[in-house]
């Protein structure tokens, strides 16, 4: 069975739990995340969490030996649908300009840097979710002046940084951060001098 994005964070989900518990080195976790992201199908997938409790403690779906995919032509939930994904091994991936951004992003650099740039974006909805992982790479996300922005991570060995900030219109687009950096960095700030000028405008007219 071909591995779909949702069965790789999945995975990576239950990594970045037990290296936080301690079940995993940062050095482990590093080589097992560069496998997940490599994966093709499932079978490559569940070898690396053989080892590793599942998520059915924690109140999701289990994954491992018990897992199965879900049959062909089952319904994603609109965030996996919907969701981008930008992934930096050994080298480097962005995203700037005047580009479309979903409710979803996640962005994972592995010895390399992934630069996200939405000073220019325009947003399928008002709030937006970047789940970015860096490991032993940097994460870099800039967003406009006028732009309301949160987030909340992890640092170990590294730092996770958020400049947050609350926009004067409350019907400014909204940028939440979450993840980790391990040996590695995610760095989040507004960017000077950037402000978006058609704010309304870059949230698509169906949500009015």
């Amino acid at each position: 069975m071909r591995a779909a994005d949702r069965d790789r964070d999945r995975v990576a989900d239950i990594l970045r739990e037990a290296m936080a518990e301690g079940r995993l080195t940062a050095e482990e976790h590093a080589e097992r995340i560069d496998l997940v992201y490599r994966a093709k199908t499932v079978g490559e997938l569940e070898p690396l969490i053989q080892d590793l409790p599942t998520e059915a403690d924690r109140g999701r779906p289990p994954y491992g030996s018990s897992y199965r995919p879900a049959p062909a032509g089952a319904p994603h939930s609109p965030t996996d649908a919907a969701a981008e994904n930008l992934v930096a091994v050994f080298g480097g991936a962005s995203r700037r300009g005047r580009w479309r951004v979903g409710p979803v992003t996640r962005a994972f650099a592995l010895f390399g840097g992934v630069d996200i740039d939405l000073t220019e974006a325009v947003f399928e909805q008002q709030q937006i979710v970047i789940r970015a992982a860096a490991v032993f790479g940097g994460v870099d996300v800039k967003v406009a002046e006028n732009v309301t922005l949160r987030g909340t991570g992890t640092g170990i060995f590294g730092g996770f940084d958020v400049r947050t900030q609350e926009a004067e219109d409350p019907g400014a687009p909204i940028v939440v951060v979450t993840g980790f950096a391990v040996f590695g960095g995610v760095d989040v700030r507004p960017k000077r001098g950037k402000r978006l000028k058609d704010l309304r405008d870059r949230i698509r007219r169906e949500l009015d």
